[in-house]
């Protein structure tokens, strides 16, 4: 075991709490296991102690906050603290809802324990190259934005930046509401991505695109720093298993470059050899 990571378990069940943190301290983790979504909060903004949390697991199904409240309040308070949601109800649209609030990764109850591991340490890898490449932010991922926040209520708030950045909490906000049966529009450099109205334009022009395509537009945008695998792209955007052998998300992103091209903005879509895609920041 390489590093240690200061892990939050946010499950109000607390055999499965007591499971989780005993195998993740067994693979020398230190874990601090939380039973409601408010009491995880309180954890996260007093910091967990002295030392930050590197990873929040999180159950949607909690008392008081909901885990789609938690997951909410943490991106709004950092971009960078890798979430995993572990639920047993987890459909494609839980999916895309998840990750379009900031969520990294989801399980789906039950789960195996080795499962659970090799999630964590994909989230490490992230980790590690994202502090090699932004050394203007020290320490732990996540620590950045949780002194801000207010004290932790029942109802939550469901907020978060439209382009992947820290926000300030606050449910005074006018700016980012979150409605019941609405999803925020995204934008991302020179693209306008509107969930609701199913329209996409670059520089205020308007793109024709596929269900499918519009779909992988929505899910990169949602989470522009994120790299998605194909398997989560195919997954998401089609609500269907995955095959190794099918090359249908390569199409499907090669045919959002070529309709791209005559923008300018092809080169938003990057190829992370060997992991997948995510949007270009430069």
């Amino acid at each position: 075991m390489s590093e240690s990571l200061r892990i939050l378990v946010i499950e109000d069940d607390p055999s499965i709490n007591e499971v989780v943190c005993a195998h993740l301290t067994r693979q020398g983790h230190c874990c601090v296991g939380a039973f409601s979504g408010t009491e995880g909060m309180l954890h996260l903004e007093h910091g967990g102690g002295s030392v930050p949390f590197d990873l929040v697991i999180t159950d949607l199904m909690l008392p008081g906050m909901t885990g789609e409240d938690v997951v909410g309040r943490i991106r709004a308070a950092s971009a960078t603290l890798p979430i995993i949601v572990i639920s047993a109800r987890i459909t494609p649209a839980d999916k895309v809802m998840l990750l379009t609030l900031g969520a990294d990764d989801y399980l789906t109850k039950p789960f195996d324990l080795d499962e659970l591991t090799a999630r964590v340490n994909v989230q490490m890898r992230h980790r590690r190259r994202a502090a090699g490449e932004d050394a203007a932010a020290p320490g732990p991922a996540g620590s950045e934005g949780f002194a801000a926040l207010g004290p932790a209520d029942s109802e939550g708030v469901a907020a978060r930046a439209g382009d992947g950045s820290p926000a300030t909490l606050g449910a005074t906000a006018p700016d980012i509401p979150v409605p019941a049966n609405s999803r925020l529009s995204l934008r991302f450099r020179d693209w306008e991505l509107d969930p609701d109205g199913h329209t996409f334009a670059v520089a205020g022009e308007p793109v024709a695109l596929t269900r499918t395509e519009f779909n992988i537009l929505e899910l990169l945008m949602a989470r522009p720093q994120k790299v998605f695998t194909k398997q989560e792209l195919f997954e998401l955007a089609w609500g269907e298993p995955y095959s190794v052998e099918d090359s249908t998300v390569n199409v499907h992103i090669s045919n959002l470059r070529r309709k791209l091209k005559p923008t300018g903005t092809d080169g938003y879509l990057q190829t992370v050899w060997g992991l997948g895609y995510k949007l270009s920041l430069d």
